[in-house]
């Protein structure tokens, strides 16, 4: 079978290795007799997956021992509520910056629970900006600062951790693993599985346990974090299968020389193909060149008639999902980990090639 290049924002690619690694344990894992999907989670193999993925990742990402690990369901999206519901304590507002969809989002749950203060918003400019923190209004007691380093859909990025003297709350969905970070920066960080970690069903919190102790009375236990960290992340039955999976793609992100190996082959990655929509008349990017994104490029056709003939060629091609999100329209590269330089070189070579002929 000949695979295509996907350049989905979510669910997006997996590393070749690691699906193959699950081809072949998919109906005996380890000598078993069983898929792995069908075992217990309580059993001692799942038990030792999830704990060797907690491990791994510690390593990768550099996570001090104050910090707790929390394998959870329900996307980021759901943490949009847990946030607070976990962090408000005796507080009555919190701020946020506003610099794309997901930040908006984040918001709007954020408001069912406390007064929002947001620090800075660039929806003036059609989200393409980062706003610099000197322009922001802080609170005067906000319980914490949330804020979304990556915009998926609009392609914009903080360069920079936002300073202030409350604890940070990041959605890193979209970033995490593709470059070293300083945890320590962070109250909490968390993500959806589907870009760098695994498939969709999974979601990482990574959370300083001397944040434990302030979710509100009405928390469901299954929002609770403190709950999720006293029983291993089992509180309920787990994806197990997403966890697997994730393991595997700990340990594949450690053997390609960790996080500082990924960061070198992900701007490579990136650099290519925004020098190749630099050069061109024939396409653009909108964003602020300081705020441009790693893992996710929009760009625009000078002709928007030709939005439909780019994407069935391309398809031809062998190059998937790159119709822009339905909010901001032309297309859209997400150039996550598991998406190689091979697949982004083919993408550039086609749209060189589109280009000559359609110019």
């Amino acid at each position: 079978m000949t695979r295509r290049y996907n350049f989905c924002a979510g669910p997006a690619s997996l590393p070749e290795p690691v699906l193959e690694i699950a081809r072949d344990d998919m109906l005996d894992w380890h000598g078993t007799g069983l898929s792995l999907m069908e075992m217990s989670h309580r059993s001692p193999e799942v038990v030792g997956i999830v704990e060797h993925a907690e491990q791994t990742l510690r390593e990768l990402l550099g996570i001090p021992d104050e910090y707790a690990v929390l394998f959870l369901q329900g996307g980021a999206s759901t943490q949009f509520s847990a946030v607070p519901l976990n962090l408000l304590g005796d507080k009555g507002s919190a701020d946020y910056a506003n610099t794309g969809q997901w930040s908006k989002k984040a918001i709007a749950e954020g408001q069912r629970y406390c007064d929002v203060n947001v620090v800075a918003s660039s929806q003036d400019t059609n989200f393409c900006t980062i706003p610099a923190q000197s322009d922001w209004t802080l609170g005067d007691d906000p319980a914490y600062l949330h804020y979304t380093p990556n915009e998926t859909i609009g392609g914009v990025e903080f360069s920079w951790v936002p300073q202030t003297g409350v604890p940070i709350v990041a959605d890193m969905s979209s970033t995490i693993l593709s470059r070293p970070i300083r945890v320590e920066d962070f109250g909490v960080i968390y993500a959806g599985a589907q870009k760098n970690i695994g498939p969709a069903g999974l979601t990482l919190v990574i959370v300083r346990r001397d944040l434990f102790g302030s979710a509100h009375t009405l928390c469901p236990a299954m929002l609770n974090w403190q709950v999720a960290a006293d029983n291993d992340s089992m509180y309920n039955t787990p994806p197990t299968f997403a966890l697997y999976l994730a393991d595997l793609v700990f340990s594949w992100v450690k053997d390609q020389g960790g996080l500082s190996a990924m960061e070198t082959v992900n701007r490579r990655k990136a650099q290519k193909l925004y020098a190749a929509i630099d050069i061109s008349s024939f396409y653009a990017n909108p964003v602020e060149l300081s705020s441009r994104s790693l893992m996710n490029i929009p760009f625009i056709l000078a002709d928007s008639n030709l939005d439909k003939l780019f994407l069935q060629e391309s398809e031809a091609a062998g190059l998937l999902n790159l119709k822009g999100h339905r909010s901001v329209g032309g297309m859209r590269a997400s150039l996550y980990n598991a998406v190689s330089e091979v697949a982004v070189d083919a993408l550039v070579a086609f749209m060189q090639e589109f280009e000559q002929r359609n110019a």
